[in-house]
């Protein structure tokens, strides 16, 4: 019985890949040592999973950025703007795609599906000129063949491709992107006959898409798309991979019927419903790659349950014809449980990071073949059942606490209209006021701090004392540049999530179970294992600490539930949303703990609202409510002049903008400049918000800095769609990433853009 993988995390197991970008765009190492650092990583990658006894191994899974970026790259669609003359795509004009550079910004980015993942956003129109301008798929094949291991080489597929492109600016927003198929399926036709050349025998075709609410049109598009490929295919096997939810049975009609299609890959964890297509209809000799191994989530699989599933589909589609494989990549899942020396015996007994789970693939597979490993099933079972009934999973109280929460939608007393009069009385903002998103540098020095603190190489009262500085320097730096609304910086937070996980109960932490989430970009998800509540006050000492710095107002900074939630790897025993509501409740006591410390602007972040939204329409109402409504608790119980702020960041929010209203927030401020404004198009097609709302006025994550006009245009297309008195000027996000070389001058354009348009508004009346 064989075992196939879909892909693999490429950060390396202590974020080696990080690192050496890192490096890289510091100029204090070459492309060469970078290209080193990679061969290195992927040489393991493949040689791990080959001893592991996987028969189909993936490769061109390994990226410096992100698949769709290089599936960009390998199609030649560049924009205009970066400067690129033909020839095979090099590193410059790569990262500048990517991050922008000094002269042009960077492309939009996004989220992944509803993972917390993101690509960036291919930029298309009628004009584009497509080339094979990058071999990186080829390349990688020849060189994992010359290290003895014949992998599955793996695209993007050409319909996900386009439909996950957006027009390019100055291409009618109603532009068919799917017209561009017959232009870029050319190229797939090079990459084909070039990968047959180097001598692989199957490939793999990442069509996610798929498991979206796609209309007809869209479904004949892969109809056309494989059988156009049909003949240049001949003589390989074809497998297409679908993830992350179940198909319609439309979607799989299509799949099934595709043209030179030998084999297909289906996600049987989040997709479930999935198999009852299966046991209706599945063609004679294909090969099915079960995916029953969870990619997203790192608990063990449930092996005999799982073996279970394998079986039933087997009398299906026949012993030959079934492959055991992960549900999607394991790219959303941490790297190496062996290097976790901190978790107990008991919790660690019950996860699997991606090493472990290429294990279990195998095993499955092993087992299914008449070969089960008695020793391993066993263990897994222990494990399980261990999960079950440990004590530590389970608080009565806080069960009891989320389940009296029904009957109530918890909204505050007052309208938000009221409210904002209220709060600027007190507050006493001007018009426009500036602010920023919570987060300031985090310096090598500041992280030294935290690290050795950490490790009890410096006393309490040190670290401390070196946290105060850190605040008072950001505190004093806002001040300077004139910023209405400060934030402390959290200098003492290396990741928002990780942070108040670590003081709820319910969670655990890694040492190294990192995960990537955009370029060099990782994080480390708390594990949420249990009931959550809050033993003692979360960030009430610092938000104190940093008002007293200073008479304006200092904002508290919180991680809303959704978010937390969504950010973590989450308990799969019980529904996703009885966990949100007890993280809520636990936010809850802390904003009330910050209002009775004087905190008069408090802000709740829920940057991952919009991320967990279902994939599939019918399931949004659902979610939205739930989630929305955690939010609100949060905060129903404040005074009318304590201001609620929350922050939504990367990700398409138009969809979602009568929810984002109900949240009832005071102020949302949300990214905006990457995405070309696109968030302005909602309050152009006549949506009223009546809340404080700051659309992001420059992009974060490029060290490009915006100047005065640039960010005063933005504002000025702002203020044609939205009231004066409502409008807030901040940055996209948090400026954690930068560099305070490249934060200073930023935001002093910023306020100066500001005082601009003040004046320029006082003068008009």
């Amino acid at each position: 019985m064989a075992s196939h993988i879909v892909g693999y995390p490429r950060m390396g197991p202590k974020r080696e890949l990080k690192f050496a970008l890192e490096s890289f765009w510091d100029k204090k190492s070459s492309a060469e040592d970078l290209q080193k650092v990679a061969a290195g990583l992927r040489s393991s990658i493949w040689k791990q999973m080959a001893d592991a006894g996987i028969k189909y191994i993936p490769s061109n899974t390994f990226s410096y950025y992100d698949q769709v970026l290089d599936t960009t790259a390998m199609l030649g669609a560049v924009p205009p703007r970066y400067g690129w003359n033909g020839g095979e795509i090099g590193f410059d004009t790569y990262f500048s795609m990517a991050r922008g550079n000094a002269s042009v910004p960077a492309m939009e980015m996004t989220k992944w599906f509803d993972t917390n993942y993101h690509f960036i956003v291919p930029e298309l129109g009628p004009d584009v000129r497509f080339s094979y301008a990058s071999h990186k798929a080829v390349d990688e094949y020849k060189e994992a063949k010359a290290l003895g291991v014949n992998t599955v080489p793996v695209l993007v597929g050409p319909v996900s491709y386009l439909l996950l492109s957006k027009p390019a600016k100055g291409v009618e927003k109603t532009f068919s992107l799917l017209s561009l198929l017959p232009k870029i399926l050319p190229i797939y036709k090079e990459v084909i006959s070039e990968l047959k050349a180097a001598g692989a025998s199957w490939i793999q075709f990442d069509e996610p898409t798929l498991v979206l609410d796609l209309d007809s049109h869209q479904l004949q598009a892969f109809t056309a798309a494989y059988a156009d490929l049909e003949s240049t295919l001949s003589g390989l096997n074809v497998l297409i991979e679908t993830y992350f939810a179940d198909l319609t049975s439309g979607a799989y009609k299509t799949l099934i019927e595709l043209k030179g299609v030998t084999a297909y890959g289906l996600d049987l964890v989040r997709g479930t419903k999935t198999i009852d297509l299966i046991k209706t209809n599945f063609p004679k000799g294909k090969f099915l790659f079960a995916g029953v191994v969870d990619g997203r989530n790192i608990w063990a699989n449930d092996l005999a349950s799982s073996l279970g599933t394998l079986q039933a589909l087997e009398a299906i589609v026949g012993k030959d014809n079934l492959v055991v494989s992960t549900s999607c990549s394991l790219l959303h899942t941490a790297v190496d449980l062996v290097n976790e020396t901190k978790l107990d015996d008991e919790i660690k007994s019950w996860l699997a990071f991606a090493a472990q789970k290429v294990v279990e693939v195998n095993a499955l597979a092993k087992a299914l073949a008449g070969q089960k490993d008695e020793a391993f099933f066993t263990s897994n079972a222990t494990a399980q059942a261990s999960r079950k009934s440990s004590p530590r999973v389970t608080n009565e109280a806080v069960q009891k606490a989320a389940a009296a929460l029904k009957g109530s939608d918890h909204r505050r007393a007052t309208n938000v209209s009221a409210r904002l009069d209220a709060q600027q009385k007190k507050l006493n903002l001007p018009v426009l006021p500036t602010t920023t998103i919570g987060s300031f540098p985090q310096t090598l020095e500041l992280r030294r701090v935290r690290r050795e603190f950490k490790a009890n190489k410096i006393s309490e009262d040190n670290y401390v004392k070196a946290i105060k500085e850190e605040i008072k320097k950001v505190v004093d730096l806002q001040e300077e540049l004139d910023i209405d609304v400060l934030v402390h910086g959290e200098p003492e937070r290396n990741d928002m999530v990780e942070y108040f996980g670590e003081q709820l109960s319910g969670f655990a932490f890694t040492v190294n179970g990192w995960v990537q989430s955009y370029g060099s970009r990782c994080v480390k998800p708390p594990i949420i294992y249990g009931d959550v509540s809050r033993p003692k006050p979360m960030t009430v000492f610092w938000s104190s600490t940093a008002q007293s710095m200073t008479s304006r107002p200092m904002k508290g900074m919180l991680t809303g539930p959704v978010t937390i939630l969504n950010w973590s790897f989450v308990r799969n025993d019980q529904p996703r949303f009885e966990t949100c509501y007890q993280i809520a409740l636990a936010i809850k006591d802390e904003v009330e703990d910050l209002e009775k410390a004087g905190i008069n602007v408090i802000q709740i972040d829920e940057a991952a609202l919009r991320e967990g939204l279902p994939l599939r329409k019918s399931e949004h109402a659902f979610y939205l409510k739930w989630a929305v409504h955690s939010f609100r608790i949060t905060n129903c119980g404040v005074k009318d002049t304590t201001q609620i702020h929350t922050h939504m960041c990367y990700s398409n929010f138009n969809d979602i903008i009568h929810s984002i209203i109900d949240m009832d927030a005071d102020v949302i401020t949300i990214e905006n400049s990457r995405s070309d404004e696109k968030l302005l198009s909602v309050f152009r097609e006549g949506v009223k918000y009546g809340a404080g709302i700051g659309p992001g006025v420059y992009d974060i994550h490029s060290p490009r800095i915006p100047s005065t006009e640039e960010i005063a245009d933005r504002i000025n297309k702002m203020l044609a769609v939205l009231e004066t008195n409502i409008l807030w000027v901040n940055p996209d996000c948090g400026l954690k990433t930068r560099k305070y070389a490249e934060v200073k001058p930023a935001l002093n354009n910023m306020v100066a853009a500001a005082k601009l348009l003040r004046a320029q508004l006082a003068s008009a009346k």
